[in-house]
């Protein structure tokens, strides 16, 4: 199987401005795919239930078992098949970037608990060490717990801020309070939706839209 690379509208993954995610508004940028394998297509059940994201070939294997239910958005991604002996013609199937699979998802996926890595963490607090606000790369930030474990502390979304090793040296097995330097967020779980968008850098326009639709209407925001 081939596959030709599609002109592609993306949004940069950061964070919408409704979501809490970045105190920024999410620019639309014309850009090139780094490479065909971070293409990421948005899986949804039938009834418009967003699971999460699936690579092409996977998509590819629903759309040719017949298991599709309904798409959104215009073909993204051309997958090229075989050439057929009786009409000389390649057979070519179009992706589209949103796919709902036939079926509806049971309970426990719907909304499953998104798993805490410093990858989700330093996105989620959009790369800005929460206690001086200065803005590292990702070698350069630690994970601090707010109560530390030493006190009792959690090693939990709620419990978690990212920190630069300067903040996190200063304020050691300290609380905030006790180490006078105020976070400048409350540190929260992030939805599954809110997850989707910091664990893809190259979403789609169709799929950015439809996931900011279903992101908490309410979130704390950076100071």
């Amino acid at each position: 199987m081939e596959t030709d690379r599609a002109t592609l509208r993306l949004v940069q993954a950061g964070a919408p401005a409704d979501s809490g995610l970045a105190a920024a508004d999410v620019a639309d940028t014309l850009q090139p795919i780094p490479r065909l394998d971070a293409v990421r297509l948005l899986s949804l059940d039938a009834h418009g239930r967003v699971l999460d994201w699936m690579s092409w070939q996977d998509a590819t294997c629903l759309y040719v078992r017949g298991a599709v239910a309904w798409t959104l958005g215009d073909p993204c991604l051309s997958v090229r098949g075989g050439i057929s002996r009786m009409t000389g013609e390649r057979s070519v199937l179009d992706l589209h970037p949103i796919v709902a699979a036939r079926g509806h998802a049971r309970a426990h996926a719907l909304d499953p608990t998104p798993s805490l890595t410093n990858v989700a963490l330093f996105a989620r607090d959009q790369h800005l060490c929460l206690y001086c606000g200065r803005d590292f790369s990702r070698q350069h930030l630690t994970r601090d717990h707010v109560v530390p474990l030493s006190r009792g502390g959690r090693d939990i979304w709620e419990n978690v801020v990212a920190a630069c090793f300067h903040c996190n040296s200063r304020k050691g097995g300290r609380t905030p309070q006790q180490a006078s330097m105020p976070l400048l967020a409350i540190p929260y779980r992030p939805s599954w939706i809110e997850h989707l968008i910091l664990s893809n850098r190259n979403i789609l326009a169709d799929q950015m839209a439809f996931l900011r639709s279903h992101l908490p209407k309410r979130r704390q925001r950076l100071a």
